[in-house]
Order: structure tokens, then C-alpha cells, then sequence
């Protein structure tokens, strides 16, 4: 039960919100960056501020960054951009670095004591500078860890694909390809093992690396032409379908997590699993990293316009303002320049 609880634990702190099962697993693993008191915290962002401020740069930059962090955490925890949730901690960086709404306004005071100084008014804000320096920078994945584009996730260097069951969004990390879907009722996890050759995939898959696998589920099949094999398992709270799929000299192992382990579900999560094909290398080279565009705003154009043109998976609209810190009411003035996401 111990392996089996990591295993829950792991795919659900990642990809479901529910925090009462992922609580454990996000103190266990997800707390590395958190060797800083909070006096330190606050004591390194007043540092920051200072040299910004004596560098010539706007003070109040510090504050503007954290308030945009934190939009971007409850984004990630609840689908809401407009503000911070003292309630709902966010599992990533800022659940042991918060951006509460106490360290902006600290660093708010902070930023004051300079930008009443003499040379104020020099202090440099030359937006245009600063987007011109940020256009063409990679945003989200890093693409030696291959892309996810909607349900679908293209390796193109270990050229490899898969798509997700539908309502499912992904996240790519460096250990795993992370999925779950909007209720938080189904998740997925895709990563790779060895596995020796003198070990076939069901017998792996009934080792004993998760319990509760159920040993007559155990079936081999070929995926598009990989061996593969498929099993169920079963805890107290969670039920998995699982495949190992051998493709080249890993195996890759996809996890789908349900609630409740219906028929119809259980079909879903075969045919996504029969999804995982090789890629050609013509369609691997057409894959591209998606970037960060400053653009200029058109005649007309609206923040639901510019929003239109961000080439991201889910939550456009929400994911635009928080990229330039602006409102849902905000007014986009003709020629000013604006950042999106695309290729």
C-alpha cells in the first residue's frame, strides 16, 4: 500500500485538485525551494528592489512581477486570473515563495523610498526596450523535453506522440507528461523505465511496483506496432488503468487514474493509449517551441482580439492578461505593443 499511495500521491499532487490527497506528496516533494525563511524571502526582495532602484530601473517592478506571479498561481489552482487565494496554495514555486498580498505591499513600501529620491524621474521604463529583448523567447516547454499542443504531447527528439482522452489538459515536465481532466475525477501520468529484455511487459506490470494489480487483467498487445501490456489496478480511492509500451530501449509507462473505473471510461483510456505512435521525421522537424511575440495593437483590437491570437491549450483570454499585466476591463491603445504566445 505504501507503493501504491506514492503512486496516487504523486499523480494526483501533480494533475488533480485535491488538495487533501496531494497535501503529503507536495510537502515531500515539491518543497526543495523552500530553504528560505520568510524573513529571508522579504529581506531578498528588498535587496532586489534597491539594486534595481540604484541601477536606474523602476523600483515598483518588483511588486508588479509578484502581483503577476500570484495571478498566475491562483490561474494554475482555481482557473481564476483576477486575483490571490490565501485559501488555495498554489503546488509549484509559489507555495513556499508566496506572492501574498503582505510581501507586494512590503515591496510596494520598499520601491517608495526610491522613487522619491532626486533621480526619480530618470528611472528607466522604456517598455518597448524591455518587450524588444523579450520577443522570440521560448515559453512553457523546454524543447529537448519534446511539446504539448492541446490533448496531444509530440517528443520530436526521442520521436514519440500521444494524445490525451478528451477534457483532458496536459503539463510537461522534465520527469513526466502530466494530465487531468477539468473535474479532477481522471489524471494520467506518461513516463519512461527500464526494463530488461528478459522480463516481459506483463510480468513487469504484475512485479510488484504498484499493488492492487488485479494478475487476470494482465494482457499483452501491440501498439502500433510496439509490444506492449495493460493491466488494472485498484486502491481504495483510485482505480488505474496502466500500459508499458517498449519503444526502443525504454519503456514507456502510461497511468490513467479514475474515480470510479467505468466501461465506457476504460474504453477512453484504451483508445488514447493506442494513440502513441512513432513520429515521422518530417512531422517531428514541423513541430515548434512556442515563443513569446510583442505585437503591436492593431485599429480596433480588444484584449479578447489579441487573445485570439495566443497559440496556448486552455484559458487564452486569462492567460493574455496576466502575461501583460492588465484587467479584464483594460483599453489597448492603437500602436502600443503587447506580448502573446505563438510559434
Amino acid at each position: 500500500q505504501v507503493k501504491q499511495a506514492v503512486l496516487v500521491s504523486r499523480v494526483i499532487s501533480d494533475v488533480v485538485n485535491d488538495q487533501s490527497l496531494g497535501a503529503l506528496a507536495m510537502q515531500k516533494s515539491r518543497m526543495s525551494l523552500a530553504s528560505f525563511s520568510r524573513g529571508q524571502e522579504l529581506e531578498a526582495d528588498a535587496i532586489g528592489v534597491g539594486i534595481s532602484a540604484r541601477a536606474g530601473f523602476d523600483p515598483y517592478g518588483a511588486s508588479r512581477f509578484l502581483t503577476d506571479m500570484g495571478r498566475q498561481s491562483a490561474l494554475k489552482t482555481t482557473g481564476v486570473s483576477g486575483g490571490l487565494s490565501s485559501t488555495t496554495p498554489d503546488m509549484d514555486f509559489l507555495s513556499s515563495h508566496p506572492a501574498t498580498p503582505e510581501r507586494i505591499s512590503i515591496a510596494i513600501a520598499n520601491a517608495r523610498q526610491y522613487a522619491s529620491a532626486p533621480n526619480a524621474a530618470g528611472m528607466e521604463k522604456d517598455r518597448n526596450a524591455y518587450l524588444s529583448a523579450l520577443d522570440g523567447m521560448v515559453y512553457g516547454d523546454d524543447p529537448k523535453e519534446g511539446f504539448v499542443r492541446g490533448r496531444k504531447f509530440f517528443h520530436p527528439k526521442l520521436g514519440f506522440t500521444f494524445v490525451a482522452p478528451e477534457g483532458f489538459t496536459l503539463e510537461n515536465t522534465s520527469q513526466a507528461v502530466l494530465g487531468a481532466n477539468g473535474s479532477g475525477t481522471e489524471a494520467l501520468r506518461l513516463d519512461a523505465v527500464r526494463v530488461t529484455g528478459d522480463q516481459s511487459l506483463g510480468q513487469y506490470l504484475a512485479s510488484g511496483w504498484i499493488d492492487g494489480v488485479e494478475v487476470n487483467s494482465v494482457e499483452t498487445l501491440s501498439v502500433n506496432g510496439f509490444t506492449a501490456a495493460t493491466a488494472v489496478a485498484r486502491g481504495e480511492q483510485w482505480s488505474f488503468r496502466m500500459f508499458a509500451i517498449r519503444f526502443g530501449s525504454d519503456v514507456y509507462r502510461l497511468i490513467f487514474a479514475a474515480r470510479t473505473l467505468t466501461p465506457d471510461l476504460d474504453r477512453q483510456f484504451r483508445a488514447a493509449a493506442e494513440t502513441f505512435r512513432r513520429v515521422a521525421s518530417d512531422e517531428a522537424e514541423a513541430v515548434r517551441p512556442l515563443r513569446i511575440r510583442a505585437v503591436p495593437v492593431g485599429i480596433g483590437d480588444t484584449v479578447e482580439k489579441m487573445a485570439g491570437r495566443m497559440q496556448v491549450s486552455d484559458r487564452p483570454l486569462e492567460r493574455f492578461l496576466i502575461l501583460n499585466g492588465l484587467d479584464r476591463d483594460a483599453k489597448l491603445k492603437y500602436g502600443e505593443k503587447v506580448k502573446i504566445i505563438a510559434e
